[in-house]
């Protein structure tokens, strides 16, 4: 598939190579592609004030208190129809939270991670935003919250334009592999333990 005509980046060497910079932009698509950045951003204010409710909400319901661990959290969403949050939970005490989250949120299912762990997948609705949670291995969890706390120490404005330019266009143009792919770059480029497998696509994140 060729690629969308509002670009005039290599998709496919970008994709390649697993990593989008500045160097890789002509002047006029990275302004576009800030831009764009610009008007994901605006959208922050109310995210982030769903994102407390859903998170009291969990901590009221679990014991436990969430990090948000999808592309919001690291500021590289597109237009910001889900949220992904993620608690660490001993694996022995599931049954524990599957009752205690019965009536609040539906189960998605059990998803594979890093190595021969899981993950149980559930989501409910706050003010008509999807909020997804992730109950991983207390030892995953941690892992998780040591990549996103590297992703925010370094990862720099052009890198987070840069890559979320790329995401948009690999939907645009339909290459939903590629585009299922790239979400979890930055994940796989700073966290060499990462191997995440996603929850099935939708829409937005």
């Amino acid at each position: 598939m060729t690629n969308p005509q509002s670009t005039r980046l290599d998709l496919g060497a970008i994709t390649k190579k697993g990593w989008a910079g500045r160097g890789d932009f002509p002047d006029e698509e990275y302004a576009q592609a800030a831009a764009f950045y610009a008007a994901r951003r605006a959208q922050d204010p109310r995210l982030h004030r769903v994102r407390e409710k859903a998170a009291a909400l969990i901590k009221e319901w679990t014991g436990r208190t969430p990090r948000d661990v999808g592309s919001f959290g690291i500021r590289l969403n597109l237009e910001s129809s889900d949220l992904d949050l993620g608690i660490g939970y001993p694996v022995a005490e599931r049954q524990t939270l599957l009752e205690a989250l019965a009536g609040h949120a539906k189960l998605l299912g059990e998803r594979k991670t890093r190595f021969s762990t899981s993950r149980l997948v559930f989501a409910f609705e706050v003010e008509g935003v999807e909020v997804d949670l992730s109950a991983l291995t207390e030892e995953d969890f941690a892992v998780a919250c040591r990549m996103l706390d590297e992703i925010e120490a370094t990862m720099t404005l052009e890198e987070r334009v840069c890559h979320t330019w790329v995401k948009h266009l690999l939907r645009e143009a339909g290459r939903m592999e590629d585009y299922a792919d790239w979400k979890l770059v930055t994940y796989r480029r700073f966290c060499s333990e990462f191997n995440w497998v996603p929850i099935p696509e939708k829409t937005g994140s």
